[in-house]
């Protein structure tokens, strides 16, 4: 059991009203600000959220010897990469265990030291995500991997050089480590099965504004043209798409009415499709979208998760739990990562009805349907909530508990709250101001369960 510092009593039954900002993706704001270690002359990230991830990510640049300090406007950071240099180990693996962020440090560092150092790496447990990938890659490029008693230790005897990838499976992370590493790299890099997420797209933004040359075709083809060097950037990150779409479920579980200002349609276009189809209302303006439960039933649906530009993994747990208050039988059918909806056990102490199955639910077979795992569920709704006591398993199940916690009866006690700061910003002070009925237990300390 977690830490009294690190619990959350929740008394629910009352719907979230208000507003709330999203700032910068967790998904772009991390690997933009190691972007900026490829690059000869300082960088500028302007809607950077104030998350772990991003402080993680701000520790070992500084490490490295990268200037990094806030800006003028409110969530902004000036990185200057002009001096960089070794990092002691022992400092390094002080990170170790809380971000999955370090691999992505590999080929800047290659680039730019001719070495790096990476620890254990940490991360939610949903699922594998085998950082072998990345490794193999790093050796199409050239560099050479001795594995260490305390983590893995890289080499680049010389310039690393552009190759021809194929990845079995369209994985955001391995197509970031593609592009970091591709850019400086001699000659032509050609990515084939490549993630296109928004996040992508918008790495491939910033990359480009350094000088970087980068073409994504329709066929999730990537074309990197290594160059010699690169500059430095001005961006405004992407809104945060996932934490968006989080409150709009917790409108929809608690009968609320939540504005998301920053909130984007051209990134949510998947998700606000299947919000109207269970039932939930949507009104967009030039500053944000607002979520709301117009009255009467929910609507059972069929949901199948996929890479983008399908219905991401990451809006899956949050609408589940509105899935527990529609009427009849939901059907979900996770692909991404395989133990995704093991966070239904606990919607299910609480009085849901979910049942788990081996086999694919949805339109079509998965990579997962012959390996025994339960990646399906079918929800029975409406039904009753309960409080209880919840343990976050991981950050989008997580919030997903915080969800079903406000949208029960009775007091919840939520252990773990600390893991939701690594991609919700500010949100306790962000339920407060939706209504939420919420207080720390006596004793503890706010900033601990802030992170």
């Amino acid at each position: 059991m977690t830490d009294i510092a690190d619990v959350l009593l929740v008394h629910g039954g009352t719907p979230l009203e208000g507003e709330i900002r999203v700032r910068g993706a967790k998904n772009l704001v991390p690997k933009a600000m190691v972007a900026a270690l490829l690059g000869s002359e300082p960088s500028r990230l302007l809607g950077v959220p104030e998350i772990r991830d991003v402080r993680v990510v701000r520790g070992l640049l500084q490490l490295h010897g990268v200037t990094v300090e806030s800006g003028e406007a409110p969530g902004e950071l000036v990185m200057d990469p002009r001096r960089v240099e070794s990092a002691n180990v022992a400092d390094i693996d002080a990170h170790a265990g809380s971000s999955r962020i370090p691999i992505l440090f590999c080929g800047p560092l290659l680039h730019r030291l001719g070495h790096a150092f990476i620890p254990g790496l940490g991360g939610c447990d949903i699922g594998g995500r085998p950082i072998d990938f990345h490794f193999d890659v790093l050796r199409k490029f050239g560099a050479t991997i001795e594995k260490r008693a305390d983590g893995q230790y890289l080499e680049a005897p010389q310039r690393l050089r552009g190759c021809r990838i194929r990845l079995p499976y369209p994985s955001v992370g391995s197509t970031e480590q593609v592009l970091l590493t591709a850019v400086l790299a001699e000659g032509v890099t050609e990515l084939t099965n490549a993630a296109v997420e928004p996040e992508i797209e918008d790495l491939i933004c910033v990359l480009q504004k350094m000088g970087a040359i980068i073409s994504l075709d329709t066929d999730r083809t990537i074309r990197i043209t290594g160059v010699d060097s690169l500059g430095g950037y001005v961006h405004r990150a992407i809104p945060d798409r996932l934490e968006a779409a989080s409150w709009a479920s917790a409108a929809l579980a608690t009968e609320g009415d939540i504005y998301v200002r920053g909130a984007q349609q051209r990134s949510m276009m998947t998700f606000l499709n299947t919000y109207r189809r269970v039932g939930g209302a949507f009104e967009i303006d030039d500053e944000g979208i607002r979520f709301w439960h117009p009255g009467g039933p929910l609507k059972a649906i069929a949901l199948e998760t996929d890479v983008h530009p399908g219905f991401q993994t990451d809006w899956q747990q949050p609408l589940v739990v509105a899935l527990t208050q529609a009427s009849g039988l939901s059907i979900v059918h996770e692909t991404v990562y395989e133990s995704r909806l093991g966070f239904t056990e606990a919607l299910n102490q609480m009085g849901g009805h979910i049942q788990l199955y081996r086999e694919c639910l949805g339109g079509s077979a998965c990579r997962f349907g012959q390996r025994n795992f339960l990646h399906s569920a079918v929800v029975s709704g409406p039904t009753k909530l309960q409080g209880a006591d919840l343990v976050i398993p991981d950050l989008r199940g997580g919030f997903s508990y915080l969800i079903a916690a406000l949208a029960a009866q009775g007091t919840s006690r939520v252990h773990g709250i600390s893991l939701i700061n690594r991609g919700y910003e500010n949100f306790l002070a962000k339920l407060e101001g939706l209504g939420a009925d919420i207080e720390l237990p006596s004793g503890s300390d706010r900033a601990d369960v802030a992170g």
